[in-house]
């Protein structure tokens, strides 16, 4: 997700490696290190690797790579619980995952702890907030027993863009924030990420209204790619950077009690050069808070 810096006016499992309130999960790709699709068995080995830090993952769609048929038998083998995305931007890839997920999710909500419907679908611009508002809650009268919530962009939720969605009873709302896409450097970082943060559950609680003690609040994505990724202005990619994001703003998010699910559980290396909001060709192969080869980067405890 990329913010630019004129739109600024200025869960669960408790995880071994981090003491704090709030809960850290990390979102999982689907393919491997060679563009294959995961098998049971390398998520298997991804969790292997994974819980010395969480026992929680989110993802993006069901069906893609048949993602939940594979994922849910590893999470219940290796005691994880998982997130699953529903891809929600077009009529076809929504009845895709929808339909994946009639397959795995009913006997396996012990392992699915929520549903996300439509990942910063709002930010793109490709479903008014109505639209997606239905989509929501499609997928919650198939799945009564289970969350369903979406993700979006932090300022979507802050400028009033989701608040049909607010209003409409959705209670499990991950809001991203990436200080890094808003050509921040790191030492201002911490303070950006905060404040963008706080603007998002702010709004959805005001608007909720009576209804903001039901409100789940999470922050649904936010990172920083380390040696090997690009620079975006002032934000500039380094293992160090990373570590220091990771300790002066994710640390403080999980200790005030937010839920935050960091990007991403490993580099992703199969993945071509994306273009930036700034015109330039932009790696997003190394993100991982784990590296390809599943070895962890940095210290993690807070």
């Amino acid at each position: 997700m990329r913010v630019s810096t004129s739109l600024l006016p200025a869960l669960l499992a408790a995880i071994p490696a981090v003491s704090a309130s709030g809960t850290l999960g990390l979102a999982i790709g689907n393919k491997n290190t060679d563009s294959s699709c995961k098998s049971t068995s390398d998520y298997e080995a991804d969790f292997d690797a994974l819980k010395s830090v969480t026992t929680i993952v989110r993802t993006y769609s069901a069906s893609d790579c048949n993602l939940a048929q594979n994922i849910v038998p590893a999470a219940k083998a290796k005691g994880f619980k998982v997130v699953l995305g529903v891809w929600a931007d077009y009529d076809q890839s929504f009845d895709q995952d929808f339909n994946a997920l009639k397959q795995v999710v009913p006997g396996n909500e012990d392992v699915v702890s929520a549903i996300t419907v439509g990942s910063e679908v709002l930010y793109r611009g490709t479903l008014t907030a109505q639209a997606l508002l239905s989509k929501i809650q499609q997928v919650q009268n198939q799945f009564p027993s289970v969350t369903v919530g979406t993700v979006d962009s932090w300022n979507k939720f802050a400028d009033g863009t989701a608040d049909p969605i607010i209003q409409g009873g959705v209670t499990y709302l991950l809001a991203n924030g990436f200080a890094y896409w808003q050509d921040v450097d790191i030492n201002s970082a911490p303070s950006t990420y905060s404040y963008d943060m706080t603007q998002a559950e702010n709004h959805i609680k005001q608007v909720a209204g009576a209804n903001a003690g039901n409100i789940r609040f999470a922050n649904g994505e936010t990172g920083w790619p380390t040696d090997g990724g690009t620079d975006y202005g002032a934000a500039k990619a380094s293992t160090q950077n990373a570590a220091q994001y990771y300790k002066s703003a994710v640390c403080p998010m999980l200790q005030k009690g937010t839920d935050v699910f960091y990007f991403e559980a490993f580099d992703e290396v199969w993945k071509p050069d994306s273009t930036g909001d700034n015109g330039q060709s932009m790696d997003e192969k190394h993100w991982g808070l784990f590296d390809a080869d599943r070895k962890l980067k940095f210290d993690v405890t807070c």
